[in-house]
């Protein structure tokens, strides 16, 4: 189940199932309020969305009353997350999916939110998406490429194909929006060659694990996994990371795997996948693509979580990758 896609004049409301809109300057939510009004959206915030504690998040009831009131209210068309954090899982049992259900629109986030978007995709079948936080248009300087594909999956309903970014930063952009680093970017890199076509399934690796056993894990036979982690990942934690994932029995089903780029304080490099990725057997002829546009660095691409993706990587870093159903 697909939601509608967001058209000029639509209200989008900004919730925080994971830190609080307290710790979002208001310099920041100025920027990122003016940038999706310049999109044609109209903003507006949960009632809890600035309650904060002292894990810089907020009470259960008020993140799942501030979620359920976005879905219920006809006047919303699209959710967009605040920022990421550490507990999103903590509202899945509680979430009502069957208002859920009977009210799809577009929900969007990443980091900690892939624990609700695959929970809500395994629960409802409702299509959600991996893309920018709120906070991530608050943005000065490199956001037009995070702008460009918000608009591709979310705004307009043709298949597109994805091209890496120009160049890519992995700085302290909210504490500094003049001085920024830009590295050039070296595209998409093939670490297993291969074709295949799937539903994507995925966002932050060691989030998604967080669902192991769970009764909000998705589905992994006939997937194209999108996968990707932050600073504090390095390579050996990663790797076991993955292992844990494709000890999973349907696992033996997966079809592809997107890897999104690391940040710099990981000290991954591409020889590391590589490594990590030729150590396993169950990868055997499965395409594997790096360094795709998103993640922890920015810019962002955005992707939907039970959408398809068609996968084509070829020697010499020769990749195609296609969103065909968002």
């Amino acid at each position: 189940m697909f939601p509608a896609k967001l058209q000029t004049g639509d209200q989008i409301r900004v919730v925080s199932p994971a830190r609080s809109l307290g710790i979002i300057s208001e310099s920041t939510r100025r920027i990122a309020i003016e940038r999706l009004e310049a999109l044609g959206l109209h903003v507006t915030f949960g009632r809890h969305a600035e309650e904060e504690n002292r894990f810089h998040s907020s009470a259960v009831e008020s993140r799942l009353t501030d979620l359920h009131e976005a879905f219920e209210d006809p006047d919303v068309k699209g959710i967009l997350t605040t920022i990421g954090g550490h507990n999103s899982n903590q509202l899945l049992r509680d979430l009502d999916y069957e208002l859920i259900r009977k009210n799809p629109k577009v929900l969007c986030g990443y980091s900690d939110i892939t624990a609700l978007s695959n929970a809500v995709l395994v629960k409802t079948g409702l299509v959600t998406y991996s893309g920018p936080h709120f906070s991530t248009f608050g943005m000065k300087k490199g956001i037009d490429y995070t702008t460009a594909y918000f608009k591709r999956c979310l705004m307009k309903s043709e298949p597109f194909t994805v091209s890496p970014s120009h160049e890519w930063s992995d700085d302290s952009w909210y504490l500094d929006q003049e001085n920024r680093a830009f590295i050039k970017n070296e595209g998409f890199l093939t670490i297993s060659q291969g074709k295949s076509e799937g539903k994507i399934v995925g966002g932050n690796l060691c989030t998604l694990n967080l669902l192991q056993g769970t009764e909000f894990m998705p589905e992994l036979n006939g997937a194209v996994l999108f996968l990707e982690d932050d600073y504090l990942v390095d390579a050996n934690t990663f790797d076991r990371d993955l292992q844990s994932l494709l000890h999973l029995p349907e696992a033996a089903g997966i079809r592809g795997i997107a890897i999104g780029r690391f940040q710099k304080a990981s000290e991954m490099t591409p020889v590391d996948i590589a490594a990590i990725i030729g150590s396993k057997p169950e990868l055997d002829d499965l395409p594997v693509i790096y360094n795709v546009d998103f993640g922890h660095t920015t810019p962002h691409l955005t992707f939907p979580i039970g959408g398809t993706a068609r996968l084509a990587a070829g020697a010499e870093d020769r990749v195609t990758l296609e969103i065909v159903e968002h």
